[in-house]
């Protein structure tokens, strides 16, 4: 008999969202899954960790566990585990999951961001809320907002105008980038930002595009020759919110729905105070390493930008329904 309730007991600890005793009260357990660093100062991993924190205080028999580094979930994995209502939450940068929804390449499109402030501006716009819709009736919902912004570094040479990149085997986060970059004679070699260490190491990459976060938590300073840092003239910015599973929340309580709610809520206010710290933290890093810091031109820039919309922004508009339209929304924004 004591055999059968202890199984019971140990499937009930197993299954997603299952019910612990804890206490005279039940809690439910949320899984968290993300592709990066924990417990190293990852941006990422901090707010997902916040939400943790936040949910767990608000003493409403909710738990979240947090799992860094794919320790769950495959990065790429992410979104349909979590839009199928097998994961609970992820911190997830949403072009991984273009190859589904191509209008998510918009969050990732070459010099469409600029800057925090418009990013911010961005996050209540006519156009996120278009990409917030399809997100929405794809089975998830965003609980945090987050733009990162992102440099280029190579094993070989500095990369600043289109021509230093040619002939060089990049990784480039999203196909619009990759479709820019080709332009400009690179090679593309696709992988998430947790496979970019071993590629530069193993030979396999010259040179990677990622965020700011990326490039120190993950330890590139170790293989990278020259870092371009975003400066004033950012071309990379990528949108890696947290989401959660609309059929996951919909089964909460309403005070649990709430404390999510005001958890992702302060994640987001944190991340909007220390995103911008972390162009300067990557800088002072790689100096630190001995690497070559260089950062764009607004000539630089300007061809970059001319070079994408010849190249991404025309296959965007051409291939996605309605994305002359999306880009529009996005360039709308001051």
């Amino acid at each position: 008999m004591w055999k059968s309730a202890k199984l019971l007991k140990f499937s009930a600890v197993l299954s997603l969202g299952g019910m612990l005793a804890s206490g005279a009260m039940a809690q439910t357990v949320l899984k968290a899954s993300h592709q990066f660093p924990g417990g190293k100062g990852d941006i990422r991993d901090e707010m997902v960790q916040i939400i943790a924190r936040e949910v767990e205080a608000a003493n409403v028999g909710l738990k979240i566990q947090v799992f860094p580094g794919s320790s769950l979930y495959k990065p790429n994995d992410q979104w349909n585990a979590v839009t199928r209502g097998l994961l609970d939450l992820t911190s997830f940068p949403l072009d991984y999951a273009s190859g589904r929804h191509p209008e998510f390449s918009a969050t990732l499109m070459p010099g469409l961001v600029g800057n925090f402030d418009r990013a911010m501006r961005l996050n209540d716009s006519e156009f996120m809320a278009d990409i917030k819709k399809i997100v929405d009736n794809a089975g998830a919902m965003v609980i945090a907002d987050a733009w990162l912004s992102g440099a280029f570094a190579s094993k070989k040479n500095c990369i600043t105008s289109p021509d230093t990149i040619k002939g060089q085997v990049i990784r480039a986060a999203g196909p619009a980038f990759e479709e820019m970059l080709s332009a400009a004679g690179a090679s593309i070699s696709s992988m998430p930002s947790s496979e970019i260490y071993t590629g530069m190491q193993t030979g396999v990459l010259d040179a990677a595009n990622t965020s700011s976060a990326s490039f120190v938590s993950y330890r590139l300073f170790e293989q990278a020759k020259c870092l371009t840092a975003p400066g004033e003239n950012a071309l990379w910015f990528m949108y890696e919110p947290v989401l959660m599973s609309k059929r996951v929340f919909e089964r909460l309580k309403p005070e649990q729905q709430k404390a999510i709610l005001a958890a992702g809520e302060k994640a987001e206010a944190y991340f909007n105070e220390e995103v911008r710290k972390g162009d300067q933290i990557m800088v002072d890093t790689y100096k630190k390493a001995g690497v070559e810091v260089v950062e764009m031109s607004k000539a630089d820039y300007n061809a970059w930008l001319e070079l994408a919309k010849e190249s991404a922004y025309k296959s965007f508009a051409a291939k996605v329904p309605g994305g002359d339209k999306l880009i529009e929304k996005a360039l709308a924004v001051e």
